[in-house]
């Protein structure tokens, strides 16, 4: 089958091509650049470039619709929300170019992209989630200031945003506040890039998540790490993780709602496990996420299941993998390492990792561990990450603010 991947700049988009050529398919590589390190990959077949979806949304999807129109019957995987939201929004014209998706109703990707949406169908299940709080303008923020039991965290309502002249935006990452000062001036910067923002009860505890690949609702794979270090130490995505068997409790707590949205294809449910192993919810990702390739190499093999399943209808459920494998993404390690030696943020409420002890863990090999992007037979996927940081995120994050303190790029990179 013919396979368009999306995002080519995305970790999860090495992982997903690499899969998909393995297993026989044809895969090509979009991205908003000239050139993308998913690209740049052997596995790659072919090429295209169509404009950002955050400066012109219909653009981007006429330009998939016309590769789509080059074979009919070619799946469509989005990797990113800036991508599945237009990819989705405008489906009919996907599916009428003949093109295939695996993608649950446009209702319900907008529903599982919005954390107040999704925190309430927690809720009402039983799951356990933080106190929380929406405000939509700086009166709210200031009663909120006087009334509010912190530390908090403060989240944009949803990741990415449609805006009225068609773009889609990326809201940017979350901030904390131990006190009503701090508060109101994390609300004021974010408030400046969303318009709706969530104030949540900071939940002391560990990150984890569940993975699953599903079928109208119906569990068809599933998947569960040990994050060893994140790129943020504050929470975000992992750098280094460890492949383990699903925590009972948080495995329940995420199918609930996965089933309650009869979700259909792959999401990432995350929640913050405290001391005494309730998982308490914070939001759902209804896409691949950029942790994939420890999935791959552990034997879930979520891009060519979903394919099969776009060329099938449906799938077997699929059970057993490795445990204990270990997967690194150098430059989100060394992105962590810089975290570090900056110290914790404002209004940070736990405490922070210790510098040597981060430098050490950073610069010491780890026998048997796999890589995200790098493979010696695939060497330039890796060499494509370190060029995009520093050649393109890195100076469009230091243009768009002076505040180096609070200063943040995509897809969880945080800057010196």
């Amino acid at each position: 089958m013919r396979v368009v991947v999306l995002d080519g700049n995305e970790n999860q988009a090495v992982a997903a091509i690499r899969s998909l050529a393995q297993s026989g398919h044809t895969v090509l590589v979009g991205a908003d650049s000239s050139w993308s390190k998913a690209g740049w990959s052997r596995a790659a077949a072919g090429r295209f470039t169509y404009p950002a979806p955050q400066e012109a949304m219909d653009a981007f999807v006429e330009r998939v619709v016309l590769e789509v129109k080059r074979e009919p019957g070619t799946l469509v995987l989005p990797m990113t929300e800036r991508t599945t939201i237009p990819i989705s929004a405008r489906r009919d014209d996907v599916l009428s170019a003949g093109g295939r998706l695996v993608l649950p109703p446009h209702e319900t990707v907008l529903q599982a992209f919005d954390k107040r949406q999704t925190t309430d169908i927690a809720q009402s299940l039983g799951i356990s989630v933080p106190q929380t709080a929406v405000l939509s303008n700086r009166a709210e923020a200031e009663r909120f200031r006087e009334s509010g039991c912190y530390p908090v965290v403060l989240k944009p309502q949803s990741s990415e945003v449609v805006t009225g002249d068609g773009r889609v935006l990326s809201t940017g990452a979350p901030r904390y506040a131990q006190n009503g000062a701090e508060f109101i001036a994390a609300y004021d910067e974010m408030s400046k890039r969303c318009s709706s923002l969530l104030v949540q009860q900071y939940v002391a505890g560990s990150g984890v998540g569940y993975f699953a690949l599903m079928h109208d609702g119906e569990l068809r794979a599933e998947f569960a790490h040990r994050r060893i270090r994140d790129v943020r130490p504050t929470g975000s995505g992992s750098a280094v993780r460890e492949s383990i068997q699903p925590d009972p409790q948080v495995r329940a707590a995420a199918l609930s709602i996965l089933q309650q949205l009869r979700w259909h294809g792959v999401a990432m449910v995350e929640f913050r496990q405290r001391s005494d192993g309730i998982p308490v919810f914070l939001e759902v990702n209804g896409r691949f996420w950029n942790s994939l390739p420890l999935s791959i190499y552990a034997g879930v093999d979520f891009p060519s299941l979903m394919a099969l399943m776009a060329e099938r209808g449906d799938i077997e459920r699929q059970t057993g993998y490795r445990v204990g494998v270990r997967c690194r993404w150098v430059l989100g390690d060394f992105r962590h390492l810089i975290e570090v030696w900056r110290g914790a943020p404002d209004g940070y409420p736990e405490r922070f990792p210790g510098r040597l002890r981060t430098l050490m863990a950073f610069l010491t090999p780890v026998r048997g561990t796999f890589h995200d992007n790098f493979q010696l037979s695939d060497p330039l996927p890796e060499i494509g990450d370190w060029l995009d940081f520093f050649l393109r995120k890195l100076p469009a994050g230091l243009k768009k603010t002076p505040d180096s303190k609070a200063l943040h790029v995509q897809n969880g990179y945080s800057l010196p």
